[in-house]
C-alpha cells in the first residue's frame, strides 16, 4: 500500500481499494470465496492484488456469508476495512455503491477489484494508478484485446456509481468514456479469469483456459 510522502516534490493521489465481497456465488453452490483455493481461500488471491496496489487502504465489502468473510479479510490482513452492504441481494451496484460511499471525502479515486478474480497481476496495477494521475478518467486492464478487472475509476464519476441498479456493474460508467479510458496492457490473463464453478478452481493454474469476463455479476 502507497504510504505518501517519501521526499517526493509531487503529492501523489490518494487512491482506495475496494473488493467486491458480497456475492453469494449462487452459480458455485455457495461459499465461493471461502473455498479452499492454494493455501488459503480464494478471498485472498484478490486482497493480495488490492494491498499490492497503490493506494492508501482496502476496503471489503460483505453481504451473504458476512461474518465468515469479514474474519477471513481481517485474518489476512488486520487493515482491511468492512463495509456491510445490506442490499446486496438487489446484485453487483448495492455492493458497488456501499463500498464507493464508504470511502473518505479526499480520495481521488478507487481500484474496483472482484473478490473472486485471484489472479491479477500486481504489475498493471502501477501503470493504471499511472494512467488516472495523468488525467485519464478511469484505467482498466487488458490482456489480448479483451477488458478485464480490476478497474480504477476517478474521483468525478463516483456520482454515476452511486447511482447504478440492479446487476450492473460499472461496466456501463466505463463505456461512455471513449478516450477518457485508458486501457493498461497485462502481462497475463489473470484481469480476465474468475471463479464461477467449482470446476473453476482447478483451471487456475492453466491460465491459457482464462475466458474474457469483464463484469462478472456474482
Amino acid at each position: 500500500m502507497a504510504t505518501g510522502g517519501g521526499g517526493e516534490s509531487r503529492v501523489r493521489p490518494a487512491f482506495e481499494a475496494v473488493v467486491l465481497a458480497a456475492g453469494s456465488g449462487s452459480r458455485f453452490g455457495g461459499g465461493k470465496l471461502l473455498a479452499a483455493w492454494d493455501a488459503g481461500i480464494l478471498l485472498e488471491g484478490a486482497l493480495a492484488a488490492a494491498f499490492a496496489a497503490p493506494v492508501r487502504s482496502v476496503t471489503v465489502v460483505i453481504g451473504a456469508d458476512a461474518k465468515a468473510v469479514a474474519a477471513a479479510a481481517r485474518n489476512f490482513d488486520p487493515r482491511a476495512v468492512i463495509v456491510h452492504a445490506a442490499d446486496y441481494s438487489e446484485g453487483m451496484a448495492a455492493s458497488l455503491r456501499a463500498g464507493i460511499a464508504s470511502l473518505p471525502a479526499d480520495t481521488d479515486g478507487a481500484f474496483v477489484f472482484l473478490g473472486d478474480m485471484p489472479r491479477v497481476p500486481t504489475a498493471v496495477l502501477q501503470r493504471m494508478a499511472e494512467a488516472v494521475a495523468q488525467g485519464a478518467q478511469a484505467a482498466a486492464p487488458i490482456f489480448r484485446g479483451h477488458r478485464g478487472n480490476p478497474v480504477l475509476i476517478a474521483r468525478n464519476l463516483f456520482p454515476e456509481l452511486l447511482a447504478l441498479t440492479g446487476d450492473a456493474g460499472a461496466r456501463g460508467v466505463l463505456q461512455g468514456l471513449g478516450e477518457r479510458l485508458a486501457l493498461v496492457e497485462s502481462p497475463d490473463d489473470g484481469v480476465l479469469f474468475d471463479v464461477d464453478e467449482p470446476q473453476d478452481l482447478a483451471r487456475l493454474t492453466s491460465p491459457s483456459s482464462a475466458r474474457p469476463k469483464a463484469d462478472p455479476q456474482d
